[in-house]
């Protein structure tokens, strides 16, 4: 064989074995790749995993074009109402190293800070500047973004006006809430704004301890010793995860009852006032999407909420003799039938 035609036909049949064993090289990552679903994590606090809020944040995320199980995988823990393992539960959520973290609460956020500072945050509290939580809304750096739930003084002031204009002659109002959670800035600051704002409707408010697990006993009694003619229940994550036995007390007082979430009143409340919970899981399931094409949480402004509801309930106010004035029920989003 001609010497120079043996070296170019060597170098060709070397050329072609390293093109053949090199072409299957990105493919085969870009299987592997694919092949890994991004994990997400959500902390409910006061809250039980399932329920329509979840349902609206799953179909949130296939309406951005995430299959579970094959593009996601979502892991959902709840405390149930027992702070006691809310540590313990957000140290292991980071341990398990998702792509993000969910959490619900002031006190919910606060646990998973303390247990990352690099894994993505998306929260939904009620005021996170005024807890501490993030810097400012417009620029909350570090690893945590999310929804504020706006939980105001205004908020409470508003819910305070709509049970004034449903009872004109309201005078007393017990506001109920929990001492098992002492509260945080913003509650402290929500239970002032309330003080300051009754004088302004003639109101005489009284603060009423209720303890979880719950014993409606002395809250009962101290509801009739305050002579309340209605109630406006302050509903923390504590509060919230004994839902059933919280209304039995607007039952067995037959007083009205002013609550801050719809699903109060969904299961036999009076009326609630509050930001659309629905409209916030869509807005955290947006947030999760960004992060997971790469957008850093502490560049994502924090969002305000803009979708409020007042939601009455005929059903409640028949069984206990209100009659609810035409004003107030076309100032309602949704009546109750």
């Amino acid at each position: 064989m001609n010497p120079r035609k043996g070296r170019r036909a060597f170098a060709s049949a070397l050329a072609a074995c390293f093109t053949l064993t090199a072409l299957p090289i990105p493919y085969v990552a870009d299987a592997q790749q694919s092949a890994s679903p991004r994990r997400v994590a959500v902390l409910l606090v006061g809250r039980s995993v399932g329920g329509d809020e979840a349902l609206e944040f799953r179909r949130s995320l296939r309406d951005a074009g995430y299959e579970e199980g094959r593009d996601l995988v979502i892991e959902w823990q709840s405390t149930n109402g027992d702070h006691d393992r809310l540590s313990r539960l957000a140290a292991s959520l980071v341990q398990s190293k998702p792509d993000v973290i969910v959490a619900t609460t002031t006190r919910g956020v606060r646990a998973v800070k303390r247990a990352t500072s690099t894994i993505p945050i998306v929260m939904m509290v009620g005021d996170p500047v005024e807890s501490g939580l993030v810097a400012s809304l417009a620029h909350p750096g570090g690893n945590i973004t999310g929804v504020s739930t706006m939980g105001t003084p205004e908020l409470w002031t508003k819910r305070l006006q709509l049970l004034k204009e449903t009872i004109p002659r309201l005078t007393r109002v017990a506001v109920l809430w929990s001492p098992a959670t002492p509260p945080t800035p913003w509650q402290a600051k929500a239970m002032q704004g309330l003080e300051a704002a009754a004088p302004s409707l003639s109101l005489e408010l009284s603060f009423v301890t209720v303890e979880t697990p719950l014993k409606t006993g002395k809250a009962l009694s101290d509801i009739n010793r305050a002579r309340a003619q209605a109630l406006c229940v302050f509903a923390d994550a504590q509060l919230s995860i004994y839902r059933g036995t919280l209304l039995s007390l607007e039952s067995e007082t037959g007083l009205p009852a002013m609550y801050s979430e719809r699903r109060f009143v969904d299961d036999g409340g009076l009326m609630s006032y509050g930001a659309n919970r629905m409209d916030q899981w869509r807005r955290a399931a947006a947030y999760v999407d960004k992060i997971l094409k790469g957008a850093k949480p502490g560049d994502l402004p924090i969002e305000q909420p803009t979708t409020f509801e007042f939601v009455i309930n005929l059903k409640t106010a028949k069984a206990i003799g209100l009659a609810i004035p035409q004003s107030v029920l076309l100032q309602a989003n949704d009546v109750i039938r």
